[in-house]
């Protein structure tokens, strides 16, 4: 369930979380631990990030305590922890400013919400980030052609073509394999990006792998120029095929962007936010966690950034209340 999000135009709170992925919402319950009010900021309209929009129902294999979460159920056990905290979410927008005071941080909202913080962290995850476009797919987006799939549930009994060699195309191979009624994998070139064993998966499937190619053009039924999508045109070589389809996938990564954050005059190594062993960042009072940072040794996992979003949360915490200690105790001892 998506909590009620409130559109003040001023929020005062002691740790506003800029991203509402794994790391932020665990960061909102952390803190709310921590005994602060906070706020999250997100500029997607759901909470979850990368996960909500993009594979909610993949299995997720390297989260501590769970051998195998789906996403959703994943981002739905965060939002019910963090719910402890009572955060004000505010989805929908995107931190654009920031204002140092000796006492704290002023953050502008693109709607024109101002947030008063004692602290900020980032956890926003790759950034915004959109889609890389189907050159061919042109006007059939939301007619057959979609970038993410929320639900598998759709495409049932449809011939499904993904377009794409990584792991997002791989992973809706997986998973639409079993319910579509066909699945034809197009890459255009010969090698994957994908993890190998979900390569290995794919190949041992029904799924029909078809390299070196590239889209031409999605079309209707012949006669139904604006009717649903019932073909697909691909070109190998000198030669082109015609493929019978109701629904394509095209999953040809995403363009991320840091955007507004990069104005702040943090410091930024290959679109990632430098950070030391405290999570801090070059600015005062600015924390960040998450497969946002960059700091030797850095490994990008979700249960990492469950680490460092505690690790950030804590250390902020001395920022906020300079008679506060890094280390609070065990959550354990206060049951």
């Amino acid at each position: 369930m998506t909590p009620t999000t409130e559109h003040p135009e001023h929020v005062e709170c002691d740790l506003l979380v800029v991203g509402a992925g794994p790391t932020g919402l665990f960061a909102a319950y952390y803190a709310g631990f921590r005994g602060h009010r906070v706020a999250v900021v997100d500029s997607l309209p759901e909470l979850g990030g990368q996960i909500t929009a993009m594979y909610p129902e993949k299995l997720i294999l390297d989260v501590a305590g769970f051998p195998a979460v789906k996403g959703r159920d994943l981002v739905a056990g965060l939002v019910e922890q963090a719910a402890s905290a009572d955060p004000t979410y505010l989805l929908g927008r995107t931190a654009s400013t920031l204002e140092h005071l000796d006492d704290g941080v002023v953050v502008g909202l693109d709607d024109g919400t101002v947030v008063r913080a004692g602290a900020v962290l980032v956890t926003a995850g790759i950034g915004k980030f959109s889609p890389r476009p189907l050159p061919a797919g042109e006007g059939w987006l939301g007619r057959g052609l979609e970038f993410f799939v929320p639900r598998f549930e759709p495409y049932a009994d449809k011939d499904v073509v993904i377009v794409g060699g990584g792991d997002s195309a791989f992973d809706w191979a997986v998973h639409l394999e079993p319910v579509a009624r066909s699945v034809t994998l197009v890459h255009r070139r010969a090698q994957f990006r994908a993890h190998e064993r979900t390569v290995a998966q794919v190949r041992a499937s029904s799924v029909r792998l078809v390299t070196e190619a590239e889209v031409l053009a999605l079309r209707a039924a012949p006669g139904d120029p604006d009717g649903p999508l019932a073909e697909i045109e691909l070109r190998q070589g000198e030669e082109t095929t015609v493929l019978v389809c109701q629904a394509v996938v095209a999953a040809l990564g995403f363009v991320a962007d840091l955007g507004p954050i990069q104005q702040w005059g943090i410091e930024v190594d290959k679109r990632h936010v430098v950070v030391d062993p405290s999570m801090r960042t070059n600015l005062p009072r600015v924390f960040a966690a998450g497969d946002i940072t960059e700091h030797p040794g850095k490994v990008r996992l979700i249960a990492v950034g469950f680490g460092e979003a505690a690790t950030a949360v804590n250390n902020a915490t001395v920022a906020i209340d300079p008679g506060a200690k890094v280390f609070p105790g065990h959550s354990s001892e206060g049951s």
